[in-house]
C-alpha cells in the first residue's frame, strides 16, 4: 500500500495503539466523497482485527468542519436517462461503512468541531464517544435539497428525547455543541484547543489494563469540561407537543397555533423544504422507531434510491450549488398535493437494488 500524502482526501495515522483519521478536504468542509469512504472501509475492518490497534479517532481538516457531508454534486453528475448507478453506488458503500461503525469492537471516538452535517453525522454518531468542541454546529439539512436524513438518522432520530429527532430531521434545526451534549448527540465536551492533547493521552492510555471502552472513558472524562447550558432544554415541553402532535399536517397546525420564536422559526424552514421531502422524512423516523439499526439502513437504502428517480433531489442541488439561486421549484409544490401512494412506493422492497452487508462483518463484529 503506498503512503499517504497531505494531498489524499482521507489521511491514517499511527500514534501507538491509536489510530487518527483525518477527512483531509478542508476547501471543500471534509465532504464525503465515494473515494473517500472506499478508502476508509477496508482500514476501519483491518483495525477490528489487528490486536495492536486498541482504538480509532477520526477528525476533519483545518479550522470550519469535521465534515458536512456527502459530496452531493457527484451524485448530482450521475443522473443520466435511467438510474443514477453513482448515486446507488455511493449510499451503498456510505451506508455500509454507517453500519461498520455502528458495530466497530474498540472505542471510536469523533472529533466533532465544526461544521457537521449529513454524511458527517453517520461517520460520528454511530461510533462510541462523540467529542463536541465550543464551534460544532450539527444539522440533518436534507430536506432543503429535496432528500431526506439518512446515514442511519432514521435510526437515531427517533431515539432522541422529546420528539426532537422530528424537529431536527423535518427542519435541520442547527445545533451547537450544548444542544448535542443535552441530546446525547455528543457524549462529551472538549474546547478546541485541548484535542491534540487528547489524542496525546489516548495514544499513551493504559490500554492492556482493562476494558477499551473503560480505558477510553477514563481518558475523555479527565480531559472533557462541564457542557455549556442548552437552550434546548427550555423549550423541550413545547417541541414534544407540537412534534408528536401525530401527522405532519398536525405538526404544521400545531406550530402555527404558537406564537413562540422557536416555532416561527421550525414553522418558516418547513414552508422552504421539499414537501415529498417532509413527507419521506415523517415515515422514515416514524417507521425507523420500530426498526433495529440493520433493518434502518436498508429502509433508507431504498428510500435514496428512490429519490435518485425523482426531481426535487436534483432541483434542490441545482438550486443550492450549481445555479446557486436558492429557488427550488419543488414538484409537487404543496403537502396537500403529494401522492401517498408515491410515499409508500419510496419503502416498497426491489430485490437487487436492496443493501446487503458483507458476510466479514457479521461474522466478525457483534451487534453493539
Amino acid at each position: 500500500m503506498r503512503p499517504m500524502s497531505d494531498d489524499d482526501q482521507i489521511l491514517f495515522e499511527e500514534r501507538g495503539p491509536l489510530r487518527l483519521v483525518t477527512l483531509n478536504r478542508p476547501k471543500a468542509f471534509n465532504a464525503l466523497t465515494l473515494e473517500m469512504i472506499e478508502a476508509f472501509h477496508p482500514r476501519l475492518q483491518a483495525w477490528a482485527a489487528d490486536p495492536a490497534v486498541a482504538a480509532v479517532a477520526v477528525r476533519g481538516a483545518g479550522e470550519k468542519a469535521f465534515c458536512a457531508g456527502g459530496d452531493i454534486l457527484d451524485i448530482y453528475r450521475g443522473r443520466g436517462a435511467g438510474r443514477n448507478l453513482l448515486g446507488e453506488r455511493f449510499f451503498a458503500a456510505e451506508y455500509r461503512l454507517n453500519r461498520l461503525i455502528k458495530v466497530f469492537p474498540k472505542p471510536y471516538i469523533a472529533l466533532l468541531d465544526g461544521v457537521t452535517m449529513g454524511g458527517g453525522v453517520g461517520v460520528s454518531v454511530h461510533g462510541s464517544f462523540r467529542v463536541a468542541s465550543e464551534g460544532c454546529l450539527l444539522a440533518m439539512p436534507e430536506t432543503g435539497i429535496g432528500l431526506y436524513p439518512d446515514v442511519g438518522a432514521s435510526y437515531v432520530l427517533p431515539r432522541l428525547p422529546d420528539a426532537m429527532g422530528l424537529l431536527i430531521g423535518l427542519t435541520g434545526w442547527r445545533l451547537g455543541a450544548a444542544d448535542c451534549c443535552q441530546l446525547g448527540i455528543a457524549t462529551h465536551f472538549l474546547p478546541q484547543d485541548r484535542q491534540e492533547a487528547l489524542l496525546a493521552a489516548l495514544a499513551a492510555a493504559p490500554w492492556g489494563e482493562g476494558d477499551g471502552y473503560a480505558v477510553a472513558d477514563r481518558v475523555l472524562a479527565a480531559q472533557a469540561v462541564p457542557a455549556p447550558a442548552s437552550d434546548l432544554a427550555g423549550i423541550a415541553a413545547e417541541v414534544a407537543a407540537a412534534f408528536g402532535a401525530g401527522s405532519l399536517p398536525a405538526v404544521l397546525a400545531a406550530l402555527a397555533a404558537s406564537d413562540a420564536d422557536w416555532a416561527n422559526k421550525a414553522l418558516a424552514l418547513l414552508k422552504k423544504a421539499s414537501p415529498t421531502s417532509l413527507c419521506l422524512t415523517f415515515e422514515t423516523i416514524r417507521r425507523g422507531a420500530a426498526l433495529d439499526f440493520d433493518a434502518a439502513m436498508r429502509m433508507e437504502y431504498r428510500v435514496s434510491c428512490h429519490c435518485l428517480k425523482g426531481h426535487d433531489f436534483y432541483e434542490g442541488v441545482r438550486a443550492l450549488l450549481v445555479d446557486k439561486d436558492r429557488n427550488p421549484r419543488w414538484q409537487p409544490a404543496s403537502l396537500d398535493a403529494v401522492d401517498p401512494a408515491g410515499i409508500d412506493a419510496a419503502f416498497a422492497t426491489r430485490g437487487a437494488e436492496d443493501l446487503t452487508f458483507e458476510t466479514p462483518d457479521s461474522a466478525v463484529f457483534a451487534e453493539a
